[in-house]
């Protein structure tokens, strides 16, 4: 079946409008990425930061590994992030808003666009980032970090009990 012919089996628990989705991995600080190597799937969970512009995320990872091994087997990524609002007690049921996506795993070479990534993630993460960034973005730095940028395909939400 193909990909667009699924659809949620609970349509009033779709996230609909960009602006939520947007609010929703603004607000969360890791994504998990579902891959898959030779028939055998793979989780990993990272920091990242979000171009809307460019409407894909960035995160750094070690040069090689099981990770870089997979996503360099097939780029075809599934992730979420997760807003989790905690479990409702007497309810036996919990209060969460997610985005989740579809997307294609690039490793990005340039250097000039390794260190807006490199921005991106600091700016979004640390309280006072100037320092970080002075200190993180040198060149030579910035060469020997591997940056992946997973461009969107497609993208969803849903929530539940907010």
């Amino acid at each position: 079946m193909p990909i667009s012919a699924y659809h949620q089996r609970r349509p009033e628990l779709a996230i609909a409008q960009p602006a939520e989705l947007l609010e929703i991995i603004q607000g969360q600080e890791h994504l998990t990425l579902a891959l898959c190597r030779d028939h055998e799937p793979y989780l990993v969970t990272v920091n990242y930061a979000y171009d809307t512009a460019e409407r894909c995320f960035y995160f750094h990872c070690a040069g090689e590994g099981k990770k870089i091994d997979y996503l360099k087997a097939n780029p075809i990524v599934w992730g979420q992030v997760l807003e989790d609002g905690g479990y409702l007690a007497g309810r036996c049921d919990h209060a969460y808003r997610t985005v989740q996506f579809r997307g294609r795993a690039e490793f990005v070479e340039g250097l000039e666009e390794k260190r807006r990534a490199l921005a991106l993630m600091i700016e979004r993460l640390e309280p006072d980032p100037e320092p970080v960034k002075a200190r993180l973005l040198a060149e030579g730095r910035v060469k020997k970090v591997t940056i992946v940028r997973v461009r969107v395909l497609e993208m969803t939400g849903k929530h539940g009990n907010s």
